[in-house]
Protein backbone atom coordinates (compact mmCIF):
# COMPACT_ATOMS: atom_id res chain seq x y z
CA UNK A 1 0.00 0.00 0.00
CA UNK A 2 1.36 3.41 -0.93
CA UNK A 3 1.70 6.30 1.53
CA UNK A 4 2.25 10.03 1.19
CA UNK A 5 4.70 11.06 3.91
CA UNK A 6 5.80 14.53 4.91
CA UNK A 7 9.50 15.32 5.09
CA UNK A 8 9.63 17.50 8.20
CA UNK A 9 13.12 18.79 7.41
CA UNK A 10 12.40 20.13 3.92
CA UNK A 11 8.64 20.59 4.43
CA UNK A 12 7.91 18.56 1.31
CA UNK A 13 6.01 15.38 0.56
CA UNK A 14 7.35 12.00 -0.53
CA UNK A 15 5.30 9.22 -2.11
CA UNK A 16 6.23 5.75 -0.82
CA UNK A 17 4.90 3.45 -3.55
CA UNK A 18 6.06 -0.21 -3.37
CA UNK A 19 4.00 -1.11 -6.46
CA UNK A 20 6.42 0.97 -8.54
CA UNK A 21 9.01 -1.77 -8.05
CA UNK A 22 7.17 -3.73 -10.77
CA UNK A 23 7.81 -1.00 -13.33
CA UNK A 24 10.11 -2.24 -16.14
CA UNK A 25 13.56 -0.67 -16.48
CA UNK A 26 13.26 0.91 -13.05
CA UNK A 27 16.76 0.02 -11.91
CA UNK A 28 19.88 1.83 -12.95
CA UNK A 29 23.21 0.09 -13.30
CA UNK A 30 26.38 1.31 -11.70
CA UNK A 31 28.24 3.04 -14.51
CA UNK A 32 31.99 3.46 -14.55
CA UNK A 33 33.44 6.29 -16.54
CA UNK A 34 34.85 5.30 -19.89
CA UNK A 35 38.55 4.66 -19.73
CA UNK A 36 40.76 7.47 -20.94
CA UNK A 37 44.16 7.30 -22.55
CA UNK A 38 45.24 10.28 -20.46
CA UNK A 39 46.55 9.99 -16.92
CA UNK A 40 44.17 10.45 -14.01
CA UNK A 41 44.87 13.97 -12.66
CA UNK A 42 43.86 12.91 -9.15
CA UNK A 43 46.25 9.97 -8.85
CA UNK A 44 49.45 10.20 -6.85
CA UNK A 45 52.36 11.13 -9.10
CA UNK A 46 50.18 13.27 -11.39
CA UNK A 47 50.08 16.36 -9.18
CA UNK A 48 51.26 18.57 -12.05
CA UNK A 49 47.97 17.87 -13.87
CA UNK A 50 45.92 19.81 -11.29
CA UNK A 51 46.05 23.45 -10.19
CA UNK A 52 48.39 24.06 -7.25
CA UNK A 53 46.99 22.63 -4.05
CA UNK A 54 45.22 24.77 -1.48
CA UNK A 55 45.72 22.21 1.27
CA UNK A 56 47.03 18.68 1.72
CA UNK A 57 47.67 16.21 4.48
CA UNK A 58 51.32 15.38 3.87
CA UNK A 59 54.76 15.43 5.48
CA UNK A 60 56.67 16.80 2.49
CA UNK A 61 56.67 19.71 0.06
CA UNK A 62 53.41 20.82 -1.64
CA UNK A 63 52.34 19.58 -5.09
CA UNK A 64 54.41 16.40 -4.91
CA UNK A 65 53.52 12.79 -4.14
CA UNK A 66 53.34 11.38 -0.62
CA UNK A 67 49.98 12.90 0.37
CA UNK A 68 46.91 11.43 2.10
CA UNK A 69 44.37 14.02 0.89
CA UNK A 70 44.70 17.02 -1.44
CA UNK A 71 42.48 20.06 -2.02
CA UNK A 72 42.86 21.94 -5.30
CA UNK A 73 40.81 24.56 -7.16
CA UNK A 74 38.25 23.01 -9.50
CA UNK A 75 39.62 23.29 -13.02
CA UNK A 76 36.03 23.60 -14.30
CA UNK A 77 34.79 25.89 -11.55
CA UNK A 78 31.19 27.08 -11.45
CA UNK A 79 32.12 30.27 -9.57
CA UNK A 80 35.23 32.42 -9.23
CA UNK A 81 36.64 33.97 -6.08
CA UNK A 82 38.22 36.83 -8.06
CA UNK A 83 34.89 38.41 -9.01
CA UNK A 84 33.26 41.31 -7.17
CA UNK A 85 30.16 40.63 -5.08
CA UNK A 86 27.73 43.31 -6.24
CA UNK A 87 24.03 43.15 -7.00
CA UNK A 88 23.16 44.30 -10.52
CA UNK A 89 19.63 45.18 -11.65
CA UNK A 90 18.00 45.33 -15.04
CA UNK A 91 14.45 46.51 -14.47
CA UNK A 92 12.59 43.67 -12.78
CA UNK A 93 15.56 41.32 -13.00
CA UNK A 94 18.57 41.02 -10.70
CA UNK A 95 21.81 39.11 -10.83
CA UNK A 96 25.09 38.79 -9.00
CA UNK A 97 28.38 37.96 -10.73
CA UNK A 98 29.30 34.33 -10.14
CA UNK A 99 31.53 35.00 -7.16
CA UNK A 100 32.45 32.13 -4.88
CA UNK A 101 34.88 29.28 -4.33
CA UNK A 102 34.81 25.89 -6.04
CA UNK A 103 37.32 23.31 -4.84
CA UNK A 104 38.06 19.61 -5.26
CA UNK A 105 39.00 17.48 -2.27
CA UNK A 106 40.78 14.34 -3.52
CA UNK A 107 39.68 11.81 -0.92
CA UNK A 108 42.75 9.56 -1.02
CA UNK A 109 45.55 8.52 -3.39
CA UNK A 110 43.68 5.27 -4.14
CA UNK A 111 41.99 5.42 -7.54
CA UNK A 112 39.61 2.48 -7.03
CA UNK A 113 38.89 2.62 -3.29
CA UNK A 114 35.32 3.10 -2.21
CA UNK A 115 34.47 4.51 1.22
CA UNK A 116 33.73 1.08 2.68
CA UNK A 117 37.25 -0.04 1.68
CA UNK A 118 39.00 2.85 3.41
CA UNK A 119 40.47 2.64 6.89
CA UNK A 120 38.73 4.68 9.57
CA UNK A 121 41.87 6.86 9.71
CA UNK A 122 41.47 7.61 5.98
CA UNK A 123 37.89 8.79 6.53
CA UNK A 124 39.13 10.93 9.44
CA UNK A 125 41.65 12.57 7.08
CA UNK A 126 38.85 13.21 4.58
CA UNK A 127 36.68 14.90 7.20
CA UNK A 128 39.54 16.88 8.73
CA UNK A 129 40.46 18.22 5.30
CA UNK A 130 36.90 19.53 4.96
CA UNK A 131 37.17 21.22 8.35
CA UNK A 132 40.40 22.99 7.36
CA UNK A 133 38.76 24.30 4.21
CA UNK A 134 35.59 25.39 6.04
CA UNK A 135 37.67 27.40 8.49
CA UNK A 136 39.64 28.99 5.67
CA UNK A 137 36.62 29.84 3.50
CA UNK A 138 34.91 31.48 6.49
CA UNK A 139 37.57 34.18 6.35
CA UNK A 140 36.07 35.51 3.10
CA UNK A 141 33.12 37.44 4.53
CA UNK A 142 31.43 37.53 1.11
CA UNK A 143 30.80 33.78 1.31
CA UNK A 144 27.59 32.80 3.08
CA UNK A 145 26.53 29.29 2.06
CA UNK A 146 28.77 26.24 1.84
CA UNK A 147 27.90 23.08 -0.09
CA UNK A 148 30.01 19.96 0.40
CA UNK A 149 28.95 17.07 -1.79
CA UNK A 150 30.25 13.96 -3.47
CA UNK A 151 29.11 12.36 -6.73
CA UNK A 152 30.12 8.73 -7.20
CA UNK A 153 29.33 7.04 -10.51
CA UNK A 154 27.79 8.30 -13.73
CA UNK A 155 24.22 7.93 -12.46
CA UNK A 156 25.14 10.36 -9.66
CA UNK A 157 26.71 12.93 -12.00
CA UNK A 158 30.40 12.03 -11.54
CA UNK A 159 32.77 12.71 -14.43
CA UNK A 160 35.89 11.32 -12.76
CA UNK A 161 36.34 7.78 -11.43
CA UNK A 162 38.90 8.78 -8.81
CA UNK A 163 37.05 9.38 -5.49
CA UNK A 164 36.74 13.09 -4.84
CA UNK A 165 34.48 15.58 -3.05
CA UNK A 166 33.44 19.06 -4.14
CA UNK A 167 33.37 22.15 -1.93
CA UNK A 168 31.38 25.07 -3.28
CA UNK A 169 30.87 28.36 -1.42
CA UNK A 170 28.39 31.03 -2.53
CA UNK A 171 27.52 34.63 -1.55
CA UNK A 172 23.81 33.76 -1.33
CA UNK A 173 21.66 31.20 0.48
CA UNK A 174 19.67 28.75 -1.70
CA UNK A 175 15.94 29.15 -1.19
CA UNK A 176 15.55 25.61 0.17
CA UNK A 177 18.11 26.32 2.91
CA UNK A 178 16.58 29.73 3.64
CA UNK A 179 13.20 28.04 4.03
CA UNK A 180 14.70 25.50 6.42
CA UNK A 181 16.30 28.21 8.56
CA UNK A 182 12.95 29.97 8.84
CA UNK A 183 10.95 26.81 9.60
CA UNK A 184 13.56 25.59 12.06
CA UNK A 185 13.38 28.90 13.92
CA UNK A 186 9.61 28.65 14.16
CA UNK A 187 9.95 25.11 15.48
CA UNK A 188 12.52 26.27 18.02
CA UNK A 189 10.22 29.04 19.27
CA UNK A 190 7.45 26.47 19.78
CA UNK A 191 9.48 23.64 21.31
CA UNK A 192 12.82 25.02 22.49
CA UNK A 193 14.59 22.51 20.23
CA UNK A 194 15.58 22.26 16.58
CA UNK A 195 13.97 19.91 14.07
CA UNK A 196 17.01 17.66 13.63
CA UNK A 197 17.32 17.18 17.40
CA UNK A 198 13.75 15.88 17.62
CA UNK A 199 14.03 13.76 14.48
CA UNK A 200 17.15 12.01 15.79
CA UNK A 201 15.52 11.47 19.19
CA UNK A 202 12.36 10.01 17.67
CA UNK A 203 14.23 7.75 15.24
CA UNK A 204 16.33 6.33 18.09
CA UNK A 205 13.20 5.84 20.21
CA UNK A 206 11.28 4.14 17.39
CA UNK A 207 14.21 1.90 16.33
CA UNK A 208 12.33 1.01 13.11
CA UNK A 209 14.73 2.75 10.73
CA UNK A 210 17.99 3.00 12.72
CA UNK A 211 20.96 1.20 11.18
CA UNK A 212 23.77 2.55 13.39
CA UNK A 213 23.64 3.89 16.94
CA UNK A 214 27.06 3.91 18.56
CA UNK A 215 29.30 6.65 19.91
CA UNK A 216 28.21 10.22 19.20
CA UNK A 217 26.34 9.64 15.93
CA UNK A 218 23.28 7.79 14.68
CA UNK A 219 22.40 6.68 11.16
CA UNK A 220 18.92 5.86 9.93
CA UNK A 221 16.75 5.60 6.83
CA UNK A 222 14.61 8.76 7.18
CA UNK A 223 10.87 8.35 7.68
CA UNK A 224 10.17 10.32 4.49
CA UNK A 225 13.08 9.00 2.44
CA UNK A 226 12.97 10.34 -1.08
CA UNK A 227 15.20 7.55 -2.39
CA UNK A 228 15.50 3.82 -1.69
CA UNK A 229 18.22 3.08 0.89
CA UNK A 230 18.69 6.77 1.61
CA UNK A 231 20.59 7.21 4.88
CA UNK A 232 20.87 10.21 7.17
CA UNK A 233 23.71 10.56 9.68
CA UNK A 234 23.38 13.10 12.48
CA UNK A 235 24.98 13.79 15.88
CA UNK A 236 23.17 12.64 19.01
CA UNK A 237 24.21 15.86 20.76
CA UNK A 238 24.05 19.46 19.63
CA UNK A 239 26.90 19.97 17.15
CA UNK A 240 26.03 22.86 14.89
CA UNK A 241 28.58 22.17 12.15
CA UNK A 242 31.30 19.79 11.06
CA UNK A 243 34.13 22.09 12.15
CA UNK A 244 32.68 22.15 15.68
CA UNK A 245 33.37 18.42 16.07
CA UNK A 246 36.01 17.40 18.61
CA UNK A 247 38.72 14.90 17.71
CA UNK A 248 36.66 12.17 19.38
CA UNK A 249 33.59 13.27 17.41
CA UNK A 250 35.49 12.93 14.13
CA UNK A 251 36.63 9.42 15.06
CA UNK A 252 33.07 8.48 15.98
CA UNK A 253 31.67 9.98 12.78
CA UNK A 254 34.30 8.19 10.67
CA UNK A 255 33.38 4.84 12.21
CA UNK A 256 29.71 5.54 11.56
CA UNK A 257 30.31 6.45 7.89
CA UNK A 258 32.41 3.34 7.31
CA UNK A 259 29.79 1.08 8.93
CA UNK A 260 26.96 2.60 6.89
CA UNK A 261 28.83 2.13 3.62
CA UNK A 262 29.76 -1.44 4.52
CA UNK A 263 26.06 -2.19 5.01
CA UNK A 264 25.00 -0.41 1.83
CA UNK A 265 27.69 -2.17 -0.19
CA UNK A 266 26.74 -5.58 1.23
CA UNK A 267 23.12 -5.01 0.17
CA UNK A 268 23.55 -3.02 -3.07
CA UNK A 269 26.98 -4.22 -4.25
CA UNK A 270 28.79 -1.60 -6.39
CA UNK A 271 26.30 1.31 -6.49
CA UNK A 272 26.32 4.93 -7.60
CA UNK A 273 25.50 7.53 -4.97
CA UNK A 274 25.51 11.14 -3.86
CA UNK A 275 26.55 12.43 -0.45
CA UNK A 276 25.88 15.92 0.80
CA UNK A 277 26.56 17.70 4.07
CA UNK A 278 23.85 20.02 5.43
CA UNK A 279 25.75 22.84 7.12
CA UNK A 280 24.76 26.18 8.68
CA UNK A 281 25.72 29.53 7.09
CA UNK A 282 29.44 30.24 7.35
CA UNK A 283 28.93 34.00 7.56
CA UNK A 284 26.13 36.45 8.29
CA UNK A 285 24.29 38.66 5.80
CA UNK A 286 20.87 40.30 5.52
CA UNK A 287 19.22 36.97 4.61
CA UNK A 288 20.24 35.02 7.69
CA UNK A 289 21.04 37.64 10.35
CA UNK A 290 17.89 36.84 12.34
CA UNK A 291 18.76 33.11 12.51
CA UNK A 292 22.52 33.04 13.07
CA UNK A 293 22.47 33.99 16.81
CA UNK A 294 20.37 30.87 17.53
CA UNK A 295 22.21 28.31 15.42
CA UNK A 296 24.18 26.91 18.36
CA UNK A 297 20.85 26.15 20.04
CA UNK A 298 18.70 24.81 17.19
CA UNK A 299 20.89 23.65 14.29
CA UNK A 300 22.63 20.30 13.91
CA UNK A 301 24.63 19.45 10.83
CA UNK A 302 23.81 16.19 9.11
CA UNK A 303 24.91 14.03 6.20
CA UNK A 304 22.68 12.50 3.54
CA UNK A 305 23.74 9.45 1.54
CA UNK A 306 21.55 8.88 -1.51
CA UNK A 307 22.09 5.71 -3.58
CA UNK A 308 21.19 6.37 -7.22
CA UNK A 309 19.78 2.96 -8.03
CA UNK A 310 16.43 3.88 -9.62
CA UNK A 311 15.46 6.17 -12.47
CA UNK A 312 13.60 9.41 -11.79
CA UNK A 313 10.79 10.52 -14.10
CA UNK A 314 8.66 13.45 -15.13
CA UNK A 315 6.54 13.42 -11.98
CA UNK A 316 9.58 14.14 -9.82
CA UNK A 317 10.69 16.99 -12.07
CA UNK A 318 7.21 18.50 -12.35
CA UNK A 319 6.30 18.35 -8.66
CA UNK A 320 9.64 18.29 -6.81
CA UNK A 321 8.07 15.31 -5.03
CA UNK A 322 9.91 12.01 -5.29
CA UNK A 323 8.41 8.53 -5.63
CA UNK A 324 10.27 5.99 -3.50
CA UNK A 325 9.47 2.35 -4.36
CA UNK A 326 11.07 0.90 -1.19
CA UNK A 327 9.80 1.87 2.26
CA UNK A 328 12.59 3.07 4.60
CA UNK A 329 11.53 0.49 7.21
CA UNK A 330 12.22 -2.28 4.69
CA UNK A 331 15.55 -0.70 3.72
CA UNK A 332 16.63 -0.51 7.36
CA UNK A 333 15.64 -4.15 7.95
CA UNK A 334 17.67 -5.26 4.93
CA UNK A 335 20.70 -3.19 5.95
CA UNK A 336 20.55 -4.46 9.53
CA UNK A 337 20.30 -8.04 8.30
CA UNK A 338 23.90 -7.66 7.15
CA UNK A 339 24.92 -7.63 10.83
CA UNK A 340 23.88 -11.26 11.17
CA UNK A 341 25.95 -12.55 8.26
Amino acid sequence: MSEIRRDRIHNEYVLIAPERLRRPDLHTKCQKQKGSKTKCPFCEGNESLTPKELYAIRNNEPNSNGWKTRVVPNLYKAVQVELEDISLRDGLFEYIPGVGAHEILIDSPCHDCRIENLEVSDIENWLRSMIIRIDDLKKDRRLIYLSIFKNSGANAGATQDHPHTQILALPITPQSEQNFLEQNMRYYHRHGRGKIEDIVYNEIEAQERVIYNEGNFAAFCPYASGYPFEVMIAPKKNIVSLEKCSRDDIVSLSQCIKSVFEKLSAQLDDFDYNIYFSLPPINTNFENESYVPYLHKNYRFCIRIIPRIYHLGGFEIATNMTINPVAPEECAALLNSMDNK
